[in-house]
């Protein structure tokens, strides 16, 4: 059992612009909550100290100087807190150091990962640590992942309302997203293609939908990857940047609430492009738009992100479908009221790590996905506090 620490949560990388939001968050949303001790790390205490002054948080918030090249230094920071939420990415290059120290000395830990070959490294290397000291290591806490999860884990507990069973089909379909990508995810995504361009034997891994579920292999799953026509939908569809991250932890929720979507489930994500001719335009556009993007085209650097009224003007619409074996369906939607990358995804984590801290304390102690761990307490949360909407739509 982890000693008595000084911190409920530390922002580890409130210097960067992710961080820097999660932080501004925290220190607004929770203000005037005197029994919730948080404090923000990261190389710079005089960056950390500027960051500080500039989203408006209290003077006497702690600061903590701790770099992933060093350590000691992290493993000073883990021994006063609870909980760190880590947004220094890439994961793989700069976040293995401080899982492992999560794991080994009892400390919870969330993150923004979408690297699913590193994940799944950290899963082989550190779970059976994490169960031994009681840390619960969570990945994937914004945009990626946790609507998708939440919304099949939603979609789900709909059909068994409305069909009397749960449905072994579901599809996610983005309705509507403005959106501007992250640097650090456009960091994290090539970093995972170079790295399976060196090692040829990682191409089989990144390609399999069941990657994050160590020990069980379901069935085969839509390839996602080309413009298709959607017959449920009387519409076409183009891929997902952001299916290979979101399948997969679909997957292994399932894994890790012992099935209850059935070891026959199939899942998939698409982007909606609209009816006809036109629709199948718009999707065979997307593509050669990601296309382009992964071949090295402009996009923002680490560090790097959109302003504040991008970030507040954004906005996400997020449909899933369950199928029955018989055809009945049911539709329920995810919304939520900010940029995806930053705005809305700033509010996601902090409030993952709050629901861990206060809704979740019995969550035992391994690697999870968020959804998986906390569930209908985590929406809960998520509606209350971060601006997103859970509906069943007819």
């Amino acid at each position: 059992m982890k000693p008595a620490s000084k911190f409920d949560i530390v922002v580890y990388g409130a210097s960067g612009f992710t961080g820097q939001l999660v932080a501004e968050y925290l220190a607004s949303r929770y203000a005037n909550e005197r029994d919730l001790k948080w404090a923000m790390a990261g190389r710079s205490l005089d960056k950390l100290a500027s960051v500080r002054d500039a989203i408006g948080a209290a003077a006497d918030t702690p600061l903590i100087a701790a770099d992933a090249g060093d350590p000691a230094s992290l493993q000073a920071m883990l021994d006063r807190t609870k909980s760190v939420i880590s947004t220094v990415g890439p994961y793989q290059f700069y976040g293995s150091e401080l899982v492992a120290a999560c794991a080994a000395s009892g400390t919870d830990y969330l993150d923004l990962c979408g690297e699913p070959l590193w994940m799944r490294q950290m899963i082989d290397a550190h779970e059976a640590a994490a169960k031994s000291s009681g840390a619960r290591i969570l990945f994937s806490c914004g945009f990626d992942s946790i609507p998708f999860e939440l919304g099949v884990y939603f979609c789900e507990e709909t059909a068994k309302k409305l069909l009397g069973a749960p449905v072994s089909r579901v599809k996610g379909r983005v309705r509507d997203m403005t959106a501007t990508v992250s640097g650090g995810t456009v960091a994290s995504t090539k970093a995972s293609y170079m790295a399976a361009a060196k090692d040829l034997s990682l191409v089989t891994s990144l390609r399999d939908p069941f990657v994050l579920t160590p020990g069980f292999d379901g069935p085969r799953q839509p390839p996602g990857n080309k413009p298709k026509f959607d017959e449920d939908l009387d519409a076409w569809t183009a891929p997902f940047v952001m299916a290979t991250i979101n399948t997969r932890n679909v997957h292994r929720s399932n894994l890790l609430m012992n099935f209850p979507y059935g070891r026959d489930f199939v899942y998939d994500e698409m982007v909606l492009t609209g009816p006809g001719e036109q629709g199948e335009a718009n999707a065979r556009r997307l593509v050669a738009a990601m296309n382009a993007e992964r071949m090295g085209g402009s996009g923002p650097k680490p560090g790097e992100g959109p302003s504040k009224q991008v970030r507040e003007s954004g906005h996400y619409d997020l449909l899933f479908v369950g199928i029955a074996p018989d055809g009945r369906q049911v539709r329920v939607s995810v919304k939520g009221d900010r940029d995806p990358g930053y705005g809305s995804t700033s509010k996601i984590i902090a409030e993952c790590a709050i629901c861990l801290l206060r809704d979740m304390p019995d969550v035992p102690a391994g690697i999870w996905t968020p959804g998986a761990a906390m569930r209908d307490h985590l929406i809960k949360r998520l509606v209350d506090h971060a601006g997103l909407t859970f509906e069943v739509e007819g």
